[in-house]
């Protein structure tokens, strides 16, 4: 196959470069700073944007998979608030998979615009509202405004947020709807506590760094 050691070593020396060249790229593509693509739904296979440098942490799709597994996987109709969306691939996916309308919230300039561009590049423009403030503040707006939401994503940078503060205003505010769902990631090391009569429907540690818990609002 080989006509010399030279060559035989050329080969293998270029065909592990290949090996960490296609490594690197899929790192990038699926970790920050790349690009990811949609699941599932009419917007299957189609690109999502990341955003760039590491401010922000992609849902990965194992656990997108999971998720839309306890809530869907598909839907006829309803509305999300996705809180800390970084590129909003969470609330593209829902909108791919049959909801009608989602609002999107990040404090992080750059988060904004990668939503702007992913979802004007998708042509969800006019099923969406994408806003640029602190998560806080943004529940208040929702409330102000009366708005409910089918399904919350909360996804914040771990262990920076409170997270039983977050949960009681959501609850205190009435923003999830009856037999609504609400997603949590977290650090696995984070208790996560269900707020006023909502059940926990998932807790589950992914691996050493990444938890998540679901809570559904149990109908009176």
């Amino acid at each position: 196959m080989y006509n010399n050691m030279l060559e035989y070593t050329y080969y293998h020396l270029n065909f592990s470069i290949f090996r960490i060249y296609v490594r690197i790229k899929v790192e990038s593509c699926y970790n920050w700073g790349g690009c990811m693509r949609v699941i599932a739904g009419d917007l299957k296979g189609r690109k999502i944007k990341a955003v760039p440098g590491q401010s922000t942490r992609p849902t990965a799709d194992k656990i997108k998979e999971a998720l839309f597994q306890v809530m869907g996987p598909f839907f006829n109709g309803g509305s999300f608030l996705d809180l800390f969306a970084g590129s909003g691939s969470l609330g593209i996916e829902s909108l791919s998979r049959g909801m009608d309308f989602g609002v999107f919230v990040d404090r992080h300039p750059k988060a904004v615009h990668t939503i702007k561009e992913n979802i004007s590049q998708l042509q969800l423009v006019e099923k969406t509202e994408v806003y640029r403030t602190d998560a806080f503040r943004a529940l208040k707006a929702c409330r102000n405004r009366g708005l409910q939401f089918d399904y919350i994503f909360l996804d914040p940078p771990y262990k920076q947020i409170n997270y039983t503060k977050l949960l009681e205003h959501i609850a205190n505010y009435h923003l999830l709807k009856e037999n609504g769902f609400v997603y949590c990631e977290h650090h696995p090391t984070e208790s996560i506590h269900a707020a006023a009569d909502w059940q926990v429907v998932k807790q589950e540690a992914y691996s050493s760094t990444i938890g998540v818990t679901i809570f559904y609002n149990v109908t009176n």
